[in-house]
């Protein structure tokens, strides 16, 4: 096990020394990234040795890069390889998506993203072209191999994104599926936020003598300021307004237990004059896509999402996140609570209790 578990130190590492190729040296300095996060130090070079790799991370850590950058390196000097990534949502496959439109912009390497949701005939169109990379969700991705448009056989490397929520959200036969029917000599990268029995059963099975990094150092980030607030039979939406009409509520990301409650929350707050959006599961896909924009863009406020919806989002400068409704785990709400105060930044998580 690698244990890069002080988010304490400095970090050493700078991408320009890493043993990649020149041109993406360069881009990667383009984009704006010079030191590698401590997840990125650590995976990059067994990636590159084409080392089976177990990340131990979560979001907001930089992970995304962590794979993105050795695999597009190995593209680069073979330019026939293939590479499927399998993401939980919608929304993470199309943020790993753009970061790899980011990373490899003007190297002539192209991706195809198959998501549940979208126009299938756009993604089939997608798929007629030679994509180095194909980044999908698991049920979109088993689909097109049913229908015989993405052959298995022909990929040399499986990223496994968030595998943990993977198997929240059921996808655990799919995830055997699309392993069974890749070639016996592959390299298989598996990152997650936890190690349960189920994920290490999971790893036996699938990676050969993998190397373990992890870069946690506890569950819930030392960014994050952490608050209750006791309702005690007052006006729920009434406390809320009277927090956003404060000037450091800049980028709020509200969480609601339902569908139903956090549409009726979101409509609640426009009527009130607060510029807000929502993401949830009865959303389509594509508005769900242009809710997202917006708050990442600023053009609104708030962002009222439910757990599911906002499995993955990776927003920067969320300023506070408030739990309208408890979540249901801990987990949830150590997943919550992480969408601010991420990388050097500081955040505020406010929770309502009766």
């Amino acid at each position: 096990m690698v244990d890069g578990n002080g988010g304490e130190r400095m970090n050493s590492a700078k991408f320009a020394d890493f043993s990649i190729d020149e041109i993406l040296k360069r881009r990667i300095a383009a984009v704006g990234y010079q030191n590698a996060t401590p997840i990125q130090e650590l995976a990059i070079p067994p990636i590159l040795s084409g080392a089976d790799v177990v990340g131990v991370a979560d979001t907001g850590t930089g992970k995304t890069a962590a794979f993105l950058v050795p695999l597009i390196n190995k593209v680069l000097s073979n330019r026939r390889m293939r590479i499927l990534i399998v993401a939980p949502t919608r929304e993470l496959a199309a943020q790993t998506d753009e970061e790899f439109k980011k990373l490899a912009q003007g190297m002539k390497m192209f991706s195809a993203c198959c998501v549940g949701g979208a126009s299938v005939g756009r993604q089939l169109a997608q798929l007629r072209y030679f994509n180095n990379f194909i980044i999908g969700t698991p049920g979109r991705l088993k689909d097109f191999i049913d229908r015989k448009r993405i052959n298995l056989a022909e990929f040399s490397a499986i990223v496994l994104d968030e595998a943990d929520r993977m198997m929240d959200m059921g996808f655990i036969a799919d995830m055997r599926f699309l392993m069974a029917g890749m070639p016996r000599e592959r390299q298989t990268l598996f990152f997650s936020a936890t190690l349960s029995p189920e994920i290490k059963r999971l790893i036996g099975e699938f990676l050969r003598e993998p190397v373990f990094i992890s870069i946690k150092t506890r569950d819930t980030s030392k960014n994050v300021e952490q608050d209750v607030v006791k309702v005690a039979g007052r006006n729920k939406v009434d406390l809320l307004r009277e927090m956003l009409v404060r000037e450091e509520f800049k980028k709020v990301l509200i969480f609601g237990r339902t569908k139903f409650g956090v549409e009726k929350l979101c409509k609640t707050l426009e009527k009130s004059g607060i510029k807000a959006e929502s993401i949830h599961g009865d959303k389509k896909y594509s508005r769900r896509v242009k809710a997202l924009e917006t708050f990442k863009s600023d053009r609104v406020q708030v962002l009222v999402a439910t757990d599911v919806a906002a499995r993955g989002l990776d927003i920067a400068h969320v300023t506070h996140v408030i739990n309208y409704d408890l979540p249901q785990t801990w987990e949830d709400y150590v997943h919550r609570i992480g969408r601010t105060g991420r990388g050097a930044n500081f955040g505020k998580a406010i929770t309502f209790i009766d």
